[in-house]
């Protein structure tokens, strides 16, 4: 280890209730790893509102957690899924539409996904399938009260925006049960996130074995110019 800190999730950043939002770990991990595309594995749950160690690590990564029993694990990737073309901005708008009109069960207060997120404490990707196509989609636009001091959604956020959509994928679009967890999300991020603007989150199930079920994910300006993009797997609770 070159340096030892500690990390504090607000509790705004919540995924289910009292476990920090998976993908705001993954970017706070990330950000403070040597490498453009990185991979985070997540091993237990990360609390909220109390201060974790975060250490660099010998590879260029850092872990979140005590020593042996690190939390989550951040190290530089090969790469992620090459990323279908984006929906259109009105499909995107339509799928949304959906998710809300007619909720799917199993939803929780997840600062990714929660429908009673107001835009200013919540991301509210709220993907539904589109017709005719094998992903889940929806519209979005960054709040202005999330952006940093340069008006950019701050990369953690972005990493966020690119968590709860593969979870829609893989129960949409596949056999993932509800109450599935974030096992690894890879991700890369390819340009700015302008807050204000509008965007489309979309997924689609690359695999799935058993428990786990691994699904491609992307952010793309409404023009379909691509963001990020990530590769999730997602691991069924246990029976």
């Amino acid at each position: 280890m070159t340096t030892t800190d500690a990390i504090v999730v607000p509790e705004l950043y919540v995924g289910y209730a009292g476990v920090a939002f998976g993908g705001y770990v993954a970017g706070v991990l990330a950000e403070r790893t040597v490498a453009k595309t990185v991979r985070v594995d997540f091993r237990g749950p990360v609390p909220v509102g109390v201060p974790v160690r975060i250490a660099e690590t010998a590879d260029g990564g850092v872990e979140l957690g005590p020593g042996d029993r690190a939390l989550a694990t951040a190290t530089p990737a090969g790469g992620t899924p090459e990323a279908p073309g984006a929906p259109s901005w009105e499909e995107a708008v339509s799928a949304a539409q959906a998710f809300r009109a007619a909720p799917p069960p199993g939803l929780v207060d997840c600062f990714g996904c929660g429908l009673d997120r107001t835009p200013d404490r919540g991301l509210r990707q709220h993907c539904t399938p589109v017709p005719g196509r094998e992903v889940v989609a929806s519209a979005w636009v960054p709040s202005p009260a999330l952006a940093g001091p340069d008006g950019l959604l701050p990369p953690g956020l972005v990493w966020g925006a690119l968590d709860c959509p593969g979870n829609w994928a893989g129960r949409m679009l596949g056999t993932q049960r509800p109450g599935a967890v974030t096992a690894s999300l890879t991700g890369t991020l390819l340009r700015p996130v302008f807050t204000g603007e509008p965007h489309i989150s979309y997924a689609w199930l690359l695999a799935e074995s058993g428990r786990k079920h691994t699904m491609g994910v992307a952010l793309a300006r409404a023009d379909g110019e691509l963001c990020a993009v990530a590769q999730a797997l997602w691991l069924d609770p246990r029976a």
